[in-house]
């Protein structure tokens, strides 16, 4: 199963970003997605944005995706 994860795009640099998923920041090709500027939302998946998402939807699906962690027992 592959999952991708909702990331803030901070900076741009050619065909890189600087994204931040949760105050944590990576590096992310933007090699498949087109017209990514900073304050974009990019579906983030083993270091490459897969696609632009709303930022509404990305919220959305981080909140998901932590209600699903704090169900995991330790």
């Amino acid at each position: 199963m592959c999952l991708a994860i909702p990331a803030k795009v901070i900076s741009v640099s050619g065909s890189s970003a600087v994204v931040s998923i949760e105050d944590v920041e990576y590096t992310a090709s933007l090699l498949l997605v087109d017209d990514v500027n900073p304050g974009d939302f990019i579906m983030l998946h083993a270091g490459f944005a897969i696609e632009k998402v709303d930022p509404e939807d990305a919220a959305e699906t981080l909140r998901l995706l932590n209600e699903m962690g704090q169900d995991t027992p330790n």
